[in-house]
């Protein structure tokens, strides 16, 4: 049977993505000896709440909406994503909502070991049947649970098709987990892929384009219909390939991303009216002060923020510049 990590209410850690609300928990995975899905019965359509809308049925298994689960059944776009990845024989291979094991036996084939964490206690049955009894069944691994709440093993690649829900976060959970992985191969919403690799003055280019090319090289591999999911996605999806910089830039990413943050929300306007909000002035202010205070410095009675401001935008030439125009150079400055 493949090892499976059960997880549990633990400790916080420092999210991917720092927020103002602070720290976020996380489920951290606990190893069980036993086998507590053996007990699990598959859900009845009686008993899906609201929120789980049932869209189809395979294996006996009844997919649901609110987990996102559209399974990938073309073999052809399989294999493709598994060569894409230019896998080699000593890697450990992360795989992201494996459902019924499609992607995960091709990926065991290639691979020294793969972990595949899904969230469904019932796919993960079908997942360990899939295995069983078979050369792979060693070299898999399952964590059970939330992958946005759950702490990353080492990996060198990642090859998956997500739900597409958790695109953004996840994008950002990977590119900022140590040690670099190698690559990571993955199938996103097109609207969505596209985004990611939008260039300054596109329509689509956004907080997030400039933030994930930061932090790493994106390329769309290709295209995937539809009809390639079972049940089928409302939305066309791409293939994404992500290669994290190693070295990563010499930049704090929390203040880089505080900085993007305010300069996104109204992409058109100059930098000059982004950052002179009230409460964006207000919010950069009380930073300000406890830095101050963190680092034993004395704030000036006169201090004004809103001066501040004026003059580092000023002496940096961006007043009149707009995030919408700007690349990644200009953000530096």
């Amino acid at each position: 049977m493949p090892s499976v990590l059960y997880p549990f209410r633990g400790d916080t850690f420092n999210s991917m993505v720092r927020s103002v609300c602070g720290m976020k928990h996380t489920l951290k995975p606990q190893i069980y000896t036993t086998h507590p899905l053996m007990s699990i019965t598959p859900v009845s359509l009686a008993k899906t709440n609201k929120f789980c809308i049932t869209i189809s049925v395979v294996f006996g298994i009844l997919f649901s909406k609110d987990f996102g689960q559209h399974i990938l059944k073309n073999p052809l776009v399989i294999q493709s994503m598994v060569e894409k990845s230019a896998l080699r024989p000593t890697d450990v291979a992360l795989e992201i909502g494996p459902g019924t094991g499609n992607m995960t036996v091709k990926l065991l084939e290639k691979t020294k070991k793969v972990v595949a964490c899904e969230i469904d206690p019932r796919l993960v049955a079908e997942l360990q049947k899939r295995v069983q009894g078979t050369p792979y069944q060693s070299k898999l691994q399952i964590m059970v649970g939330d992958v946005l709440k759950t702490d990353l093993p080492f990996f060198d690649v990642c090859v998956a098709n997500i739900p597409y829900q958790i695109s953004s976060p996840l994008v950002f959970k990977l590119l900022l987990h140590r040690p670099f992985f190698r690559c990571a191969i993955i199938m996103f919403q097109r609207e969505f892929a596209q985004r990611l690799v939008a260039k300054p003055g596109d329509k689509l280019y956004c907080r997030l384009s400039i933030n994930t090319q930061l932090l790493a090289k994106v390329d769309i591999l290709m295209k995937v219909g539809k009809n390639n999911f079972r049940p089928p996605p409302k939305v066309e999806s791409s293939v994404v390939r992500l290669e994290p910089r190693n070295p990563p830039p010499p930049i704090n990413f929390t203040e880089w991303d505080g900085i993007t943050r305010i300069a996104f929300v109204r992409k058109n306007k100059t930098l000059s009216a982004a950052f002179k909000q009230t409460a964006v002035i207000a919010a950069l202010e009380k930073n300000y002060h406890i830095h101050c205070s963190l680092n034993s410095i004395t704030v000036p009675d006169n201090f004004d923020m809103k001066q501040k401001i004026d003059a580092v935008l000023r002496n940096s030439n961006s007043e009149l510049k707009r995030a919408r125009t700007m690349d990644i150079d200009d953000f530096m400055l």
